[in-house]
């Protein structure tokens, strides 16, 4: 009986906040499968790499962002059978989040509105999903922990997170509220004693981000249908 074919890959969502919108990196494929359309950077694993190590150096080749401060992390497998026309391939998608993160030097390499990616037709292989997947995680994530803080730089004002939580959840906040919440989460944002007029109007504090990883009490989304005093 022949020994299958079978290729690990690693495809990579990387999310950031670029004027005013949760965008994700894209890559436009020139060449079949799926000529024209857009996927995720990511690339065939090397035989001596742990996933990992070919997860930071696709970020380098495929995504241009070496030497960049990102978070990253394993997001899920992808492994049916006929998720690859070419062969039997398994993909391991990974996670990354980082504020304003800049332009790729690459030609093929973009980026684009999540949410203009998501309603077009032309996506290759299951990149749709894994894209969503990823969206989802993001969300879900800045409910229950620190994360949000990754999408900011590394000095920031509440109203710029706030900022963060309102453009990846897709829903206004309430600012007092939000304010409440949190600066009373305990080891969220540490006061740095310095402000900034960069929003506008009077100078406001800034912060870091504080050693806590689990946010106490969680920060829930607002249902989608509900208007948020969050």
């Amino acid at each position: 009986m022949p020994v299958p074919r079978l290729a690990v890959v690693v495809d990579l969502v990387v999310l950031t906040v670029r004027e005013q919108r949760l965008c994700a990196l894209m890559w436009r494929r020139d060449r079949a499968p799926y000529d024209g359309c857009w996927s995720l950077p990511g690339g065939f694993i090397q035989l001596e790499e742990d996933l990992p190590v070919a997860a930071a150096r696709l970020m380098a080749e495929r995504a241009g962002l070496a030497d960049v401060r990102i978070h990253l992390e394993q997001l899920a497998t992808y492994g049916y059978p006929d998720r690859d026309p070419r062969q039997r391939v398994v993909s391991v998608a990974y996670l990354g989040l980082a504020p304003d993160l800049p332009a790729s030097s690459r030609a093929q390499v973009l980026w684009s509105a999540v949410d203009e990616l998501i309603s077009r037709d032309r996506a290759a292989f299951d990149h749709r999903r894994i894209l969503c997947d990823g969206v989802e995680r993001a969300r879900a994530k800045l409910e229950y922990t620190s994360l949000a803080a990754a999408f900011c730089p590394p000095e920031f004002t509440v109203a710029e997170l706030r900022r963060v939580y309102e453009i990846v959840w897709g829903t206004p906040l309430d600012p007092r509220n939000f304010h409440r919440k949190v600066t009373g989460a305990e080891g969220f944002l540490v006061p740095t004693g310095r402000t900034t007029t960069r929003d506008g109007g009077r100078p406001a504090r800034l912060y870091t981000r504080g050693h806590a990883e689990q946010l106490r009490p969680p920060m829930l989304r607002p249902s989608p249908h509900a208007v948020s005093t969050f």
